[in-house]
């Protein structure tokens, strides 16, 4: 649904458009080692609604944008234990490409703190970003996990008791 004010952007565009960015300012933090105000910075002020290096950024909703990343960056630790539960035998989060763990920890830390948006909506706009990224395996790694920290997470919303 598109907004009726030129130059605005959806709510539900702009979020999915804040997730996006979340991923790969996750990634770029994760690889390049970028700090965090500085990464933040650099998408809100010069990425969103830009071209950049021939790459349209769409614009985002900037406070879903911050919240994921901050959040991410402050629950790691409690991210990546829920992570590690969900994989399969034989793997941890350590092992999968930086992307990958950048697209699951956004998609985790949604499920844990965003209860107003629905876990099957975080999970299936996680998984169209894993779609993004990769052409193998990795969306269906990403449905998996996800589900199962979704399950874990908010059991009522998926028809099962709480544990």
């Amino acid at each position: 649904m598109s907004s009726s004010k030129p130059g605005k952007v959806s709510k539900r565009a702009g979020r999915s458009a804040a997730r996006l960015a979340a991923v790969q300012a996750l990634y770029q933090m994760d690889v390049a080692q970028t700090d965090l105000e500085d990464v933040i910075e650099e998408f809100v002020h010069h990425r969103f609604g830009r071209e950049v290096e021939g790459e349209l950024y769409h614009e985002a909703e900037e406070a879903h944008f911050d919240d994921v990343v901050r959040g991410v960056v402050r629950e790691q630790k409690v991210i990546d234990v829920r992570i590690n539960d969900a994989l399969a035998d034989g793997w941890v989060l350590a092992r999968l490409d930086s992307t990958l763990r950048a697209t699951l920890r956004a998609g985790c830390y949604e499920l844990q703190r965003s209860k107003d948006i629905p876990g099957k909506v975080v999970i299936t706009e996680y998984l169209d970003i894993a779609k993004a990224f990769f052409e193998n395996d990795e969306p269906k790694v990403v449905n998996a996990v996800l589900d199962r920290v979704a399950r874990a997470i908010r059991p009522q919303e998926f028809g099962q008791a709480s544990a």
